[in-house]
């Protein structure tokens, strides 16, 4: 087990209404907003890479809020290693742009992801 990163990798805002959410952080923070469509943008600090999502929650959303991504070598292992452990997955593992990644609750409840680490 070499997951033993504790810096997140990613941020990702889950919201109902990602228009007013993308305005809400590019005035609180000044942080750049790349619309990829109508439902989701990367945000990052100016003359930087994107260190984050803002996208659009639907009803069939995998969660709602602020989920930080943490890096992982292999996502599908963590995510049954977080299983084993009493976790349970909300979002299946997906390719992206950025990398592998998935999503699990811990023992509370709490919304955590993971995301490829290469």
């Amino acid at each position: 087990m070499t997951d033993a990163s504790a810096t997140p990798a990613w941020f990702d805002i889950s919201t109902p209404d990602s228009e007013r959410a993308r305005k809400f952080y590019n005035e609180m923070f000044g942080w750049n907003v790349l619309a990829l469509d109508g439902t989701y943008a990367l945000v990052g600090a100016p003359d930087s890479p994107p260190t984050g999502g803002i996208g659009q929650a639907g009803p069939d959303s995998p969660y709602r809020g602020v989920v930080v991504y943490f890096p992982v070598d292999d996502v599908d292992a963590a995510l049954e290693r977080a299983e084993k452990l009493g976790g349970k997955r909300t979002l299946e593992p997906v390719d992206t742009p950025n990398g592998r990644i998935a999503a699990f609750t811990d023992l509370d409840g709490y919304n955590i992801g993971i995301k490829s680490s290469s």
